[in-house]
């Protein structure tokens, strides 16, 4: 379908307002207006408030909390725009949540990350924009295109600048190793990877011990997620007991749920990086928490989709 010739729109629901704020401030347009709310009875109502025949529209909705509602408030959005003939739907997604269940690993569970994904498409979705998932096989659940985009091109700038001496990048376990050596390869420096083990379906995890090198030396934390904070926590706790000096964390979607912000506390890290992709909690809660903007991003690929150029030029 071609949407070159289409009018822009962007819509968001109620699940980072801010955030689509922000990326039609890059994009030099207004936010699209609709109504989204839930009635008394728990059932969510949308209206669009504008025309969009014909209209190129991209809708912007994080997976955060609540989460279900913030899904069925993306999907409600994507039929309404589809029945009001918008020329192309493409739901914005900077957090996609359920990326966890991504495969059966116990008899008799679910892929909710792909039924997820076929509740999208099926509502009408024409493609999907996100970021930083917690398993890149999931794009291959979706029978739509699908661009993941990654903030590190954002931590990398910023580190890159703080200028930390005898800097050491530990991926929080494993199976992030991978783009934690892309981290440490655009920073130039050594990779360390902290030995994990997962206790049961509660989240709790158990640290084992650390690969690499981390004595004498300052140590970034990277994961894509922060959820109860207990992986990050463990991580923290193995380097130090491994001899690292000062001691960063990075994440792409600060989630932040459960007793996450007491043990975030209570880890006594030099610096917490997160990015806007959820709601950031209140600063007073986190004193070391900075919060970096994907707005810049999204805004850069919403652009490159709408004019048909490459997506992939954000990354050179």
């Amino acid at each position: 379908m071609n949407t070159l010739t289409s009018e822009l729109s962007i819509f968001t629901g109620n699940a980072n307002r801010q955030l689509a704020i922000e990326i039609c401030d890059h994009l030099g347009i207004s936010l699209g207006e609709a109504d989204v709310f839930q009635f008394s009875n728990e059932n969510i109502f949308v209206k669009i408030n504008e025309n969009v025949r014909g209209n190129d529209v991209f809708v912007i909705q994080s997976f955060s909390s609540p989460v279900n509602r913030s899904i069925m408030e993306l999907l409600i959005m994507i039929d309404a725009l589809k029945r009001a003939s918008a020329a192309c739907v493409t739901a914005v997604i900077p957090y996609y949540a359920y990326g966890r269940t991504d495969k059966k690993d116990q008899p008799r569970v679910p892929i909710t990350a792909r039924l997820v994904a076929d509740c999208i498409t099926v509502a009408g979705a024409h493609r999907v924009v996100t970021l930083d998932m917690h398993a890149g096989q999931i794009q291959g659940f979706f029978n739509i295109p699908v661009d993941e985009l990654t903030a590190q091109t954002i931590q990398a700038e910023y580190f890159a600048q703080k200028q930390i001496e005898d800097l050491t990048i530990v991926s929080a376990d494993e199976g992030f190793a991978k783009k934690a050596r892309k981290l440490a390869d655009r920073l130039n420096v050594p990779l360390a990877i902290v030995e994990k083990r997962r206790l049961g379906n509660e989240g709790i995890t158990e640290a084992m011990g650390i690969i690499g090198n981390v004595a004498g030396r300052n140590a970034l934390i990277v994961d894509d997620e922060i959820d109860t904070a207990g992986s990050i926590t463990q991580a923290v706790r193995v380097v130090r007991e491994q001899g690292a000096r000062d001691i960063y964390c990075s994440a792409t979607h600060g989630i932040f749920s459960g007793p996450a912000i007491e043990r975030l506390r209570a880890a006594s890290l030099k610096e917490l990086v997160i990015t806007n992709s959820i709601p950031p909690p209140d600063i007073n809660r986190l004193p070391n928490l900075t919060v970096l903007s994907v707005a810049g991003l999204l805004a850069g690929a919403i652009t490159r989709i709408h004019d048909g150029r490459s997506v992939s030029e954000l990354f050179y």
